[in-house]
Order: C-alpha cells, then sequence, then structure tokens
C-alpha cells in the first residue's frame, strides 16, 4: 500500500515537472518564434505541448510498467492469458464431468464390493466347512496309510525273518550234519578213553596203595618230629621265662640308672646353679668391698660421655662417632685413675669394635639431632680395664611441653608437721624425675624458683591444697628438665616456686 502511494505522488510530481518544463519550452519557443519542421512559430509551440504530453503520458506508463511487473503482463499478454483461462475454464468443466463420472463409478464398484465380501463371505464359509471334511478325509487317508505302511512294513519283516529262518535252517542242517560226523568221531574217542581210563584206574588203585604205606610211614615220622617239637617248645617256653624274668630284671636296673641319672643332672644343674650363685656373690662381696674400700669407680649404667649430635653429611658420621666414644674413654680413664694419680694419655680404657661404631652411625645418620649417651655396662674398680660399654641414640625432641604437668599430690599444711610437707614434696620431685628418665632425661631435674621459699609459704597457709609440678619450659631429650611447683587451690593458683 505505501509502495502504491509512492508511486502516485511519483507520478503526479513527474507529470508536473513534464509540464512546467514544456510550458517553459513553449513559451521560449514562442518568444523566439522558433520554427520546427517548417511550421509556423504557433503550430511549432503547438507540437512541443503535444510532445510535452507525450511525454508525460510515456513517463507515466514506463513508470508504471517498470514498477508493476502484473500491469506489464496484463496489457501485453492479455489475449493470451484469456485465452489460457477459457482453456482452463474448459478443462475444468470435462475433470467436473469425469469426477461426477467417477464418483457415480465409486459408489457402484462401493455397492459390488459390499455384495462381493457378503459372497466372499458365504464362500469362506463353504470353503471353511469343505476344509475340515477335507482334513477329516485326510486324516483318514493318513491313518490308511500309516495302516498300509505298517502292513508293508510288517511284510517285509516276515520275509525277511522268512529268509533267515530258512538260511539258519540250512545253516543248523549243514551244523548238524557236522555234528552227527563229530558225534562218531567222539563215541570212538569214547571208547578208547574208556580203555585207557581202564587201564588208568588200575595204575591209580596201585599209586593209591603205594602212597598210603607212604603217608603211613610219613605219619609215624611226623608224630615222632611233632614229639620232639613239643619238647622243644618246652625248652624255648623255660628260655622264654628265664628272658623274661632277666628283662624284668634289666628294666628295673634301667630305672634305677635312670633315676640315678636324672638324680645325677639335677645335682650337675644344681652345682652350676650353685658355683654361679658362688661366683654371683663373690663377685657382689667384691664389688661391695671395693665399694666399702672406696675402689669402686664406675657403676653400672653410669653415663661415661654424652652430647647432641646432628651429622648433615654421611661421611663425617663416623668421626662424630669417634668423638664421642674418646670423651667417653677419657672419662673412664678419670674415673678408674687412683687418687693422686694422673690418667695416662691416650690409653685406651673402653673396649670399642668396628661392629659398634658402625651400629651406632647407622642410628644417627639421616641427619637430624639425636641425643647420644655411651653408659658403662657393669661395675669396674680402680685399674681395672677394659671397660665394657653400650650406647643409645635418641632423637632430641620436645619431651615435655611447657606448662605439662609431670606430678600431682595434696597437702594439707594445717595437720602436717614441715617435715612431712617436706617429705611430701621430695616424693613430688621423685615422681617428676621418675617421668623424666622413662621419657629418656637422665640429667636430674632443676627446680625453678626457690625451693626453700615455697615450703615456707606452704607452711604459712592453713587450708588443704593440690600441688602439681609443671615443666617450666619446652624440655628435650637432652634435658635438662626444669620443674616448677605450683600450689592450687579450687583450680586457682594460689603461689608457686
Amino acid at each position: 500500500m505505501a509502495t502504491g502511494y509512492i508511486l502516485i505522488i511519483a507520478i503526479l510530481i513527474l507529470g508536473g515537472v513534464i509540464a512546467t518544463v514544456g510550458d517553459r519550452i513553449g513559451t521560449r519557443v514562442g518568444k523566439k518564434r522558433l520554427s520546427l519542421f517548417n511550421l509556423r512559430p504557433k503550430n511549432t509551440a503547438v507540437l512541443v505541448t503535444i510532445l510535452t504530453g507525450l511525454g508525460i503520458s510515456a513517463s507515466t506508463l514506463g513508470i508504471l510498467f517498470l514498477a508493476d511487473e502484473g500491469l506489464r503482463k496484463g496489457v501485453f499478454e492479455l489475449e493470451d492469458i484469456q485465452k489460457d483461462l477459457r482453456r482452463k475454464r474448459v478443462q475444468l468443466e470435462n475433470t467436473t464431468q469425469q469426477l461426477d463420472t467417477t464418483r457415480t463409478e465409486l459408489d457402484q464398484a462401493r455397492i459390488e464390493q459390499s455384495k462381493a465380501q457378503q459372497e466372499l463371505q458365504e464362500i469362506n464359509k463353504s470353503l471353511q466347512s469343505a476344509n475340515a471334511r477335507q482334513q477329516q478325509t485326510q486324516a483318514q487317508l493318513n491313518r490308511t496309510i500309516k495302516q498300509q505302511a505298517q502292513t508293508q512294513e510288517e511284510l517285509q519283516r516276515t520275509q525277511k525273518q522268512l529268509g533267515q529262518v530258512a538260511t539258519q535252517y540250512q545253516q543248523a542242517k549243514t551244523q548238524l550234519q557236522s555234528v552227527y560226523a563229530e558225534r562218531n568221531k567222539q563215541l570212538a574217542e569214547i571208547k578208547l578213553l574208556k580203555a585207557e581210563r581202564q587201564r588208568l584206574y588200575e595204575e591209580a588203585k596201585q599209586a593209591l596203595a603205594e602212597a598210603q604205606a607212604a603217608i603211613d610211614k610219613r605219619d609215624q615220622e611226623l608224630a615222632k618230629r611233632q614229639e620232639e617239637i613239643e619238647a622243644r617248645d618246652r625248652k624255648i617256653a623255660s628260655l622264654d621265662n628265664i628272658i623274661q624274668k632277666r628283662n624284668l630284671e634289666i628294666t628295673a636296673r634301667e630305672k634305677i640308672i635312670a633315676q640315678r641319672e636324672a638324680r645325677l643332672k639335677d645335682l650337675e644343674a644344681q652345682q652350676q646353679d650353685l658355683e654361679q650363685e658362688v661366683a654371683r656373690l663373690e663377685k657382689y662381696y667384691q664389688s661391695y668391698r671395693d665399694l666399702r674400700l672406696g675402689k669402686l669407680a664406675l657403676f653400672r649404667g653410669q653415663v661415661l660421655a654424652a652430647g647432641v649430635v646432628r651429622v648433615q653429611q654421611p661421611s663425617a658420621v663416623r668421626q662424630a662417632v669417634i668423638q664421642l666414644l674418646q670423651e667417653a674413654n677419657r672419662n673412664a680413664s678419670i674415673e678408674l685413675t687412683e687418687p693422686n694419680l694422673n690418667p695416662a694419655p691416650n690409653m685406651q680404657i673402653l673396649r670399642v669394635t668396628e661392629e659398634q661404631i658402625e651400629q651406632l652411625g647407622k642410628q644417627i645418620q639421616d641427619g637430624r639431632e639425636y641425643v647420644v649417651r655411651v653408659f658403662s655396662a657393669g661395675n669396674y674398680v680402680r685399674g681395672e680395664k677394659p671397660v665394657e660399654f653400650f650406647a643409645d641414640a635418641a632423637l632430641n625432641q620436645i619431651v615435655f611441653s611447657g606448662g605439662e604437668v609431670l606430678a600431682t599430690t595434696s597437702a594439707d599444711p594445717k595437720t602436717m608437721t614441715s617435715y612431712q610437707l617436706r617429705q611430701r614434696l621430695e616424693l613430688l620431685i621423685s615422681a617428676s624425675q621418675f617421668r623424666a628418665r622413662n621419657a629418656g632425661i637422665l640429667e636430674n631435674i632443676q627446680i625453678d624458683g626457690t625451693f626453700i621459699r615455697f615450703v615456707s609459704q606452704l607452711r604459712q597457709y592453713d587450708q588443704p591444697l593440690d600441688i602439681k609440678a609443671i615443666a617450666a619450659e619446652d624440655t628435650y631429650t637432652a634435658g635438662p628438665l626444669k620443674v616448677k611447683l605450683v600450689a592450687i587451690k579450687n583450680g586457682q593458683v594460689i603461689f608457686s616456686t
């Protein structure tokens, strides 16, 4: 719709422009009195006006033809379109007539189809009944054929059996003839055998008589042999009795010998135990005597040397172990030297093996920090050597954190004496020392603060208190363990060291 409006406006504008241009041209031609085609100026002006009108019409038609293809086809192809339209109308009428005819034929065909379906149903019913009769007839025919086949098979079997019987009859006849001939032959042989049997019977009778005589003689010999066997059996039985008696005596003697051997072993074991006990008592007596005389210099489990070791390079492991063992050797030499004497320099007191060095080196070679201690393996007096030892390596790690409770006890200063309070505190410190040693700290614990002032404050307090021993700071395996004593009442700290 918008395109139509634009087209109309364009045609009007173009017509006005062309009319204006034609009027101007006509005016100029009239003023200048120009002449075209030898016409008069007036006629020339009329001709220009006509040409201008023709231009307006031509431009209008051109725009319409360019803008609308349907208009262009309607103007130039109108007759062809009308002819095609008339032809299509004729075809439509023919098609309509054919459609009516086809519909009529279709209705007729439907009627005939319904009739044919009815007839088909009747035929199907007849066919079904005929099929049923045919099936019955076929079943009877099959039974008849089957019976005929069975009869034929029986006939064939009978004929076959008859042939077999005839063959068997011929074979039996032949066998009978051969048996008859064989029987005659066997009868002749039987006669010969009877004669031979009679002869053998006579010989057997004679042989039996001889055998009976031999048997009687053999029975006499067997009876004699039986008497000899019985005599030997009696002798063997008497010998068995003697052997059994001697076996019983031997068994009794073996039991006595076994008892004596067991007793001897027990006595030997007791003797060994007594000898070991005597040696141990002598050793203890010697140690006690040395201790009384002041000669016992090293005790079993005494620390000869200790140190914190961290090996960064595997090549330095052996050197670190040797340095620690040298220090232990110097300390042992000092302890075992008589008073007022200087220890001999470079004297090897410890019995050190390469295996012990390697074993201790393997324990500390991973680069972590270890507390290594060398202990005396026994009790040694002054001047005794060599000294056996054993070493222990433990990670130098935090054993007790600061503020950790080591031991707890309770005290009532109002009812306890000063001696009892001091004993209770010493017991608390001993329990803390025991925990420290179990954790691997061998050095004695240190009381953080003034112990006497804590005891004085405790005596002045007149109510029951809980006393705790706590770690004053983080404590490593190398020690020492610093202990802080705290007096607590109802969960509150009253005073401490």
